[in-house]
Formats: C-alpha cells, structure tokens, sequence
C-alpha cells in the first residue's frame, strides 16, 4: 500500500467519523462545547497540517548538509569541460 493510499485511507476514516459526529448519525448526544469545537475541526487540522508541513521544511533548510566531496568533483568536471570547449576552439 502506498503512501498515498494509507493517507487517503486516514481521511477517510476521519472525515466519516467527523461527518458521522456532527449530524447524529451515531445516536449520541454531545454536549454543546463539543459540538461548537468540533465543527471547525477541519479548519483546524487544516491548519495544524500546514504548520507541520512548514516547519519540516524549515528544519531540513537550516540543517541542510554541504556535499563537499560531490563539490569537488562537480567542479573538476567543469574545469575538464571547460579544456575540452577551449581545445575546440571556444573562447570564453
């Protein structure tokens, strides 16, 4: 199962349950403070997602590692690229 599927799936599952909630669906008889938080809960995890999202991107930015060796070799095949354009006759 792939990764897509297993999230699809947690939607799923937690949108039934919210929608099943907040119609009555179930039976159950919440009481109104958990009615009024539940409603925007959506919006919430929305949100909560978005903050995630943003911080791991934000970590994995700041502790970005250099690739000194791949630096190097990078730069070797440049200068071997640049003899080869100036033996062709290439002026840069």
């Amino acid at each position: 199962m792939t990764k897509l599927v297993q999230w699809l799936w947690v939607l799923a599952i937690l949108g039934s349950t919210w929608v099943a909630l907040t119609t009555g669906a179930l039976g159950l008889e919440l009481p109104l403070s958990c009615q009024e938080v539940l409603w925007p809960l959506p919006a919430y995890m929305l949100v909560s997602a978005g903050c995630y999202a943003l911080d791991t991107v934000g970590c994995h930015v700041a502790t970005f590692h250099d690739c000194e060796d791949a630096t190097r070799k990078l730069q070797s095949q440049i200068q071997e690229a640049q003899a080869d354009l100036a033996r062709s006759g290439l002026r840069f």
